[in-house]
């Protein structure tokens, strides 16, 4: 039983190395699909759904500025720029620009209230299983994604930002 015992170890023990080492392999060497998005790429292509269940797609917007903003209601900075982004889609949507707002799967109701709360009219949309915030490479919220009229990213902004932040961007992205 012992001679037995020794090999099922040694089996178990050549396992652990090769899966541990594919596992960090993978890490070290492989390409996942996180995005990394760099200015002046085009920014990976989605359709979400809005909180009214119709679905939205980056496509849909071709040809026209876009900021895609990826927040959530447990973030401080998230919940002061919502209400901002609000007050420069009212100044610009007249001239073309589109704000989509995906949401970091959270609760419906959640997402419900905070929406009524600060009485916003640009699209937010719902990434219930994160496969657009992975896609665009995420690692911190907020973070907001600026694509010009042509289709590719004019500049990407991680955390939050002011007002007069976002009107500066909007107004070089209705320039481009």
């Amino acid at each position: 039983m012992g001679k037995n015992r020794k090999k099922v170890q040694i089996i178990i023990l050549i396992a652990v190395f090769l899966i541990g080492g594919y596992a960090i392999g993978s890490t070290l060497f492989g390409k996942e699909d996180t995005g990394q998005i760099e200015v002046g790429m085009e920014p990976p292509a989605f359709t979400l759904a809005d909180l009214g269940g119709n679905p939205q797609s980056l496509s849909d917007y071709e040809g026209q500025p876009v900021i895609i903003n990826f927040w959530g209601t447990f973030c401080e900075p998230c919940v002061k720029e919502m209400p901002e982004f609000e007050r420069q889609y009212e100044k610009w949507k007249d001239d073309g620009l589109v704000i989509l707002a995906i949401n970091l799967s959270e609760d419906t109701l959640s997402v419900n209230n905070f929406v009524k709360r600060f009485n916003l009219s640009y699209p937010i949309l719902r990434d219930v299983n994160r496969k657009t915030e992975r896609k665009y490479g995420l690692r911190q919220y907020p973070t907001t994604f600026f694509v010009k009229p042509d289709g590719k990213l004019m500049e990407v902004v991680v955390g939050g930002m002011s007002e007069e932040q976002i009107d500066v961007r909007v107004e070089r992205l209705l320039q481009s």
